[in-house]
């Protein structure tokens, strides 16, 4: 299928997921991952509705904002490293990987303006995964306060790799009940309402466990629709 066709499935089930958990669909943001598919199909998606790209590199990143920077909002959505922060400062509408005041740092030295941020945690524990514990995200955000041009809109995980429905409701509850408890802190450098998670295999649980952002790559724009120079691992 097209990406509109597959764009209008995710809807559908987006919105069913949220009947269920007795949300409003409008409160569900779909970002299309891009990393796998050329700047094409990556247009193809504005012209099917889509108004949010994710990358996780700062070339394909790039090459993505060139052609589509004035038609979508762009998300970076992968580790980043200091010294690619110039790359993509003043482009990306959000970062969805903050995990360490070095980062922040950089992201504050470099920045014109406000930088909207999500603090990323890795709940599952996995070795693999980049993020903060969960019990070190509060006071790695009040620390970030120094850095003026940080805002901590929200929380980011990615859930383990499984089909138990209960292992990944425990990491999205685990993940909405810490972003509960900063909201209600009441930080004026970290509101806190955004909850960046579920992926193809996973949104639909994520959106019932209170995702307001979804990160979706193969089933709604596929892969190996490949650009010459390739830019995933």
């Amino acid at each position: 299928m097209g990406v509109a066709e597959n764009h209008r499935e995710i809807r559908t089930r987006i919105a069913e997921a949220c009947l269920k958990s007795k949300r409003d669909p409008d409160e569900v943001k779909i970002i299309a991952v891009t990393k796998y598919v050329s700047t094409d199909r990556a247009l193809e998606a504005v012209e099917a509705g889509i108004r949010d790209i994710g990358e996780n590199r700062d070339d394909g990143f790039l090459r993505k904002w060139d052609t589509l920077g004035e038609k979508a909002s762009f998300h970076f959505i992968g580790s980043l490293q200091s010294r690619k922060v110039k790359n993509i400062i003043g482009k990306a509408d959000y970062i969805h990987s903050l995990d360490r005041l070095s980062l922040a740092k950089e992201i504050d030295k470099r920045a014109e303006k406000e930088v909207k941020c999500l603090v990323q945690v890795n709940v599952s524990g996995e070795e693999s995964k980049q993020g903060l514990k969960p019990e070190d995200v509060i006071a790695f955000i009040s620390e970030v306060k120094q850095y003026r041009k940080i805002r901590v809109e929200g929380l980011m995980t990615m859930a383990p790799l499984t089909d138990d429905e209960a292992v990944l409701r425990n990491c999205f509850q685990t993940l909405r009940e810490l972003r509960d408890k900063i909201s209600a802190m009441g930080l004026p450098h970290a509101p806190c309402t955004e909850l960046s998670m579920g992926m193809s295999n996973d949104y639909e649980v994520a959106v019932e466990e209170g995702a307001t952002m979804v990160r979706i790559g193969t089933s709604l724009v596929g892969k190996n629709d490949m650009e010459v120079h390739v830019d995933e691992h």
